[in-house]
């Protein structure tokens, strides 16, 4: 794997020869609303060449580049939590907030940007979320609205969909059970909490569908495997929107993790990677963002943008996890939490689903 993620990362060498700016990303629809939102336009207004790379997880490449010293990306898309890992081990260049833009409405980067939002070395794009979706067709009644109807079988017979992770899996069975999303995490620390997350589960064992990639609980609801599944609310979204899927999503315990911008540590075109960064993660710049993927903009001054999905006619809000209306009972992961407790509840997890 680390040969594998070496290779990569020096095989990059190649795109940056030819750029200013080499962003690396996730690709796929992903990638594609960054490249739309943030590279072209950046390159239309400054002069700045930018290229994409693509990669499942830029984190590896970031690592193996710095400790090889052959660094060839000068911005890189990564999960929060590997963001906040890598500024750790001095594998990534600080950027100071203060070198942001204000908000469009005037209010400092500082206090623009959702919680946590800005660390020492990274600055948000996009907040997305596990959620809860149903395919709506099935329902000529009464539907399911909140996190509650996942685990009631009686009144909304049928199978579940489950990502195969302790994580985000344990909390949406908390607030299930009546559990307030700010008191999900103190409670879960404790082995109270725990055991009664996995009793919640237990309500639901003989019913569960687990899956483990983004593009299977689609698949499910389409083929008609599960009636309610966990799922990224951009797929859901893509399902709907592009596909015409009879999708509905609910909001209710919803729970959100950040995605960043990052610089590596030593990257070759430092100054322009920073004007990159303060281009995208701008209230426009952001915002941009939002109008090719249905995950929220971290910045107050975003969302206050009416923001219209890239087929001229679908309004974003009401489909951003970071919409108010969407927030009422949400829930943002923890990385503290599972930096300290993940292996340990997935080794409870998988005994627990050995058990009869």
């Amino acid at each position: 794997m680390q040969k594998l993620a070496l290779a990569t990362a020096l095989g990059c060498a190649a795109f940056a020869a030819q750029a200013d700016v080499t962003v690396m990303s996730w690709g796929g629809a992903y990638g594609f609303a960054q490249n739309e939102a943030h590279l072209k336009p950046f390159t239309e207004k400054t002069g700045i060449r930018t290229v994409m790379v693509d990669t499942d997880n830029a984190a590896g490449p970031i690592k193996a580049q710095v400790e090889a010293g052959n660094i060839t990306i000068d911005v890189a898309s990564v999960e929060l939590a590997d963001a906040i890992r890598l500024c750790d081990e001095g594998l990534l260049e600080p950027i100071d907030p203060a070198i942001l833009p204000d908000g469009a409405d005037g209010t400092p980067a500082a206090g623009d940007f959702f919680p946590g939002g800005l660390t020492a070395c990274a600055v948000g794009t996009d907040l997305w979320a596990n959620v809860i979706a149903f395919d709506g067709s099935r329902y000529t009644g009464e539907k399911p609205s909140k996190a509650a109807d996942f685990f009631d079988t009686e009144k909304f017979p049928g199978k579940r969909g489950l990502k195969k992770s302790a994580k985000a899996v344990l909390e949406l069975a908390l607030m299930a059970d009546g559990v307030p999303a700010d008191e999900v995490y103190a409670l879960l620390e404790t082995a109270e909490g725990q055991d009664r997350a996995f009793a919640k589960l237990d309500t639901i064992k003989k019913d569960i569908v687990w899956w483990e990639a983004g593009a299977q609980p689609p698949q499910l609801l389409a083929d008609g495997e599960v009636v309610m599944t966990t799922a990224y609310n951009g797929r859901i979204f893509n399902a709907r929107i592009d596909e015409g899927k009879p999708f509905e999503i609910i909001w209710d315990g919803q729970i959100s993790e950040l995605n960043t911008y990052v610089i590596p540590k030593g990257a070759p075109n430092l100054e322009e990677a920073l004007e990159f960064i303060k281009y995208a993660t701008s209230t426009e710049g952001l915002a941009a963002q939002a109008k090719y993927i249905s995950y929220g903009p971290p910045r107050h001054s975003s969302n206050a943008v009416e923001i219209i999905y890239k087929d001229g006619s679908t309004v974003m809000g009401p489909n951003l996890p970071t919409a108010p209306e969407n927030r009422t009972n949400a829930l943002e992961t923890s990385l503290e939490f599972w930096v300290d407790r993940d292996a340990e509840l997935n080794e409870r997890l998988n005994a627990w689903l050995v058990l009869n």
